[in-house]
């Protein structure tokens, strides 16, 4: 996808879908971990990833439900970022906090989670060349079209002190009024967007089943329809999640890896797809520690059978 006075340009529609992303002579390193706990430093989550078995990782920017984050401590993170290039361990998939709602009805709240935001942006800074996820937002009855325009007003706030970092809107289920339950809301989003480079999305599957998309009969279309909407050059991380809820039900509970209704072949079809070579892999299953190991390796597995 290219830029042409602000807008995106498709210069590939005439290409098959699956042989363009063949054509490559090697595929990329895959990349798979999960979500760690932040309370302990980035040096101990490098190394508790390792522990696991995984070569990237996602944490919270602050505690989940909000409020003030830890000091950034400097000596940690420098000795993280030798330990990261030492394992090879790739880029890294910030979250912020759930209460974060750039389309909040009540002005307060937004004042609140961009003020968040922003300082997220600013902490971000000292891990370069990583990715901070967010959900879009829930326009709380004002409308889509209310609570798209906030979240990008949001975003050309944000996004120029995003120097170093690639922020991430993230596909949701389409749960009560949530802003980004399919691809063109999505698009829409990024379409107000000025600082576009540092955009990109987080393709969440168990999301985006329960959104309505046929992850299970029909990956390709999926893959095929985002591209087309919004580019697959823009899909830059996969949350890897099974779903306890049958497909279009926007709930968005998530299940461990081949427990739920997405199930275990298609995970792997999702994982292994060459549209999505090379991108992080996160797991956010209901999982403790050996859980996440596991699905880890089971994950590593299914990358080297490609």
């Amino acid at each position: 996808m290219t830029k042409k006075q602000g807008e995106f340009i498709r210069i590939d529609k005439n290409l098959d879908f699956i042989d363009k992303f063949m054509r490559k002579e090697e595929c990329e390193m895959g990349y798979i971990g999960n979500h760690l706990s932040a309370s302990k430093g980035f040096l101990a989550m490098g190394k508790q990833i390792t522990k696991l078995g995984g070569n990237t990782f996602a944490f919270f920017t602050r505690n989940p439900r909000g409020g003030k984050a830890k000091e950034i401590d400097e000596k940690d993170v420098e000795e993280f970022l030798a330990y990261k290039e030492e394992k090879r361990i790739g880029a890294l998939v910030a979250h912020a906090p759930y209460t974060m709602n750039l389309c909040a009805a009540k002005p307060d709240i937004r004042s609140f989670s961009k003020e968040m935001f922003l300082d997220d942006m600013r902490r971000m800074e000292f891990l370069p060349g990583n990715f901070y996820n967010f959900h879009p937002g829930s326009h709380v009855g004002q409308g889509t079209e209310a609570g798209i325009s906030m979240i990008a007003e949001a975003l050309n706030e944000a996004l120029p002190l995003a120097e170093h970092t690639t922020v991430l809107l993230e596909t949701m289920a389409g749960k009560g009024s949530e802003v980004g339950r399919s691809f063109e809301e999505l698009r829409q989003i990024m379409d107000l967007v000025e600082c576009r480079d540092r955009l990109g999305v987080c393709f969440d599957t168990c999301h985006t089943w329960d959104a309505g998309y046929d992850l299970v009969g029909n990956l390709d279309e999926v893959l095929k329809a985002f591209d087309e909407i919004i580019g697959l050059d823009r899909l830059k991380a996969v949350h890897l999640n099974d779903s306890m809820n049958e497909k279009a039900s926007h709930k968005d509970r998530h299940e461990k890896l081949g427990q739920g209704r997405i199930g275990a072949d298609a995970l792997k079809a999702v994982v292994c797809h060459p549209a999505l070579d090379g991108r992080p892999f996160i797991l956010e299953t209901p999982n403790e520690d050996e859980g996440y190991a596991k699905e880890i390796a089971l994950v590593k597995g299914w990358m080297e059978q490609e």
